[in-house]
């Protein structure tokens, strides 16, 4: 690409050429001009300089090379928020954002009722922080706390970079590393009113992944064992005993998977259980209600008769 002296207006005609979508193009050199939109479109006229042309040139030739958009630009909106993301997570999805939803509506449900108890949440396997992130900032500033988990400590760098990105509801999150429930405090067992996960859903053996996405997000946030299934219904068996009475899980699962998840929750005492669509139709999250018998401390107590 020639950036010696261009305009702005040419070097997203000619990026448009070369990557083959106008948006996309756009995207890219807004992200090398450091503006955005209207301002954007205002420098249009504009020279780059020799740094914004290089910089541009070196998205493209990573875009070109096959590297996902997302993680060229180095951040993706996930419903309010922008992320910062990159190859140690996962690329944020509009149907982890239907997740969010459903995760945000029950907490609400629980801050609505709540008196003087604090809401506590949980975003376990948080990746960018996408869902919890989006939690703790869409929730009231009083009376919440959110927890985000991971068991990559890359992943957590990311997440921590982010968090500064809600706003003054960051007060409210909390971050711990370690595998699914594993990562939270024992002295808060039986006292989060939601748990909520997109944990490693696809099968290892899944001959429809894409190769794109199969070549730069990290596995460990992908495949799971047991045709996709180990760490859902790990996360299901775990939750049971961190949450209130009448506690919500949600979770991200493939769109094969409904079946499945419906048994293993209703096996594991879970009620209210029901599959939720995505965007295009196909079962996608999994929401069910745990109802602690009285004078439980948890299921852990349950089995073993305390």
């Amino acid at each position: 690409m020639n950036h010696d002296a261009s305009t702005w207006r040419e070097l997203l005609d000619e990026t448009t050429q070369v990557v083959g979508d106008r948006t996309e193009a756009r995207w890219l050199c807004e992200e090398a001009a450091g503006l955005y939109g209207d301002e954007f479109r205002a420098e249009l006229d504009a020279p780059a300089t020799q740094r914004m042309g290089l910089a541009l040139q070196a998205m493209v030739g990573r875009r070109l090379a096959g590297e996902p958009l997302q993680y060229v630009l180095g951040h993706w909106s996930f419903r309010h928020i922008d992320l910062l993301v990159d190859r140690r997570v996962l690329i944020p999805r509009p149907e982890t954002e239907l997740v969010a939803e459903a995760a945000l509506a029950f907490a609400r449900e629980f801050h609505a009722s709540r008196g003087d108890t604090t809401v506590r949440v949980a975003d376990l396997g948080t990746g960018s922080g996408a869902i919890g992130l989006s939690l703790a900032s869409e929730l009231p500033i009083t009376g919440v706390e959110v927890w985000i988990t991971d068991a990559s400590n890359d992943a957590l760098d990311v997440a921590r970079a982010n968090i500064a990105g809600i706003g003054r509801n960051a007060a409210n999150v909390r971050v711990a590393f370690g595998d699914w429930c594993g990562a939270l405090p024992e002295e808060l067992r039986c006292t989060f009113h939601v748990i909520v996960a997109n944990p490693p859903y696809i099968a290892l053996n899944d001959a429809e992944v894409d190769d794109v996405v199969s070549a730069n997000e990290p596995h460990g946030a992908l495949f799971a064992k047991d045709d996709g299934l180990a760490d859902i219904f790990a996360i299901a068996n775990q939750a049971r005993d961190w949450l209130v009475g009448n506690g919500r899980v949600v979770l991200e699962i493939g769109h094969r998977q409904g079946a499945a998840v419906v048994s293993e929750l209703a096996r594991l005492g879970y009620d209210n259980v029901e599959i939720r669509p995505d965007l295009a139709g196909r079962d996608r999250i999994a929401t069910a209600t745990f109802r602690r018998r009285p004078g439980r401390r948890g299921v852990f107590s349950e089995v073993n008769g305390e």
